[in-house]
């Protein structure tokens, strides 16, 4: 593929880095790009690291291998960097976004010298303050959203309250607690663009 967005999620079971892939390849696909949205399986049980990958085009996709070089690297449990190499391949100019409360300085000795921009993201924080439980997936896929680009934000919000009215069909009152995960995680990760970009120019 040589145009188009490619994302590889790092997670632990039961964290839903499979189903934030699977819920941002939805939404993409609602927008009219081609997607792919899949889980590499291993042992499926929770706790155990898996991995998740997204690709999304606009032309059509005919690569069905793993993503060995991603533009976006998301990982939704930071144990993970002791005894993953998160940074594996990912471009140069692409970005890495760990769910994080340390500082982004804190975690750079664990990136094994990736050069490209990283973001941090408290989304244990922004989950539990909008749900009141720690889903992280929701605002780990707001994040992606927000640093790739890959649709405006309000055609975003929108189809994700079309999916998550569809996914919590029986349980409505979930559905404003995971729209206003993702809005406050879209802000903060919008503000630490802003942020770099001040600092780039």
């Amino acid at each position: 593929m040589s145009s188009g967005l490619e994302i590889r999620w790092h997670g632990r079971g039961g964290q839903g880095a499979k189903t934030a892939a699977l819920l941002l390849a939805d939404a993409a696909f609602k927008t009219g790009q081609y997607v792919q949205g899949f889980p590499e399986y291993g042992p499926e049980r929770m706790g155990a690291p898996i991995t998740a990958y997204n690709r999304i085009s606009k032309e059509p996709i005919r690569v069905h291998s793993n993503i060995y070089t991603p533009n976006l690297v998301l990982v939704v449990d930071e144990t993970l960097l002791h005894s993953v190499d998160v940074t594996a391949g990912l471009r140069r100019d692409g970005a890495a976004i760990i769910n994080t409360p340390k500082a982004k300085q804190e975690i750079l000795p664990y990136l094994n010298g990736y050069q490209g921009s990283v973001y941090t993201l408290d989304a244990r924080k922004i989950s539990e303050e909008a749900l009141g439980r720690n889903f992280p997936n929701s605002p780990m896929l707001a994040a992606a959203v927000a640093v790739s680009g890959v649709m405006g934000r309000d055609a975003f919000m929108k189809e994700m309250r079309a999916l998550f009215a569809h996914k919590f069909a029986k349980k409505p009152e979930v559905i404003d607690g995971n729209m206003k995960a993702l809005s406050m995680a879209y802000d903060r990760l919008e503000e630490a663009l802003k942020h770099e970009m001040k600092k780039s120019a």
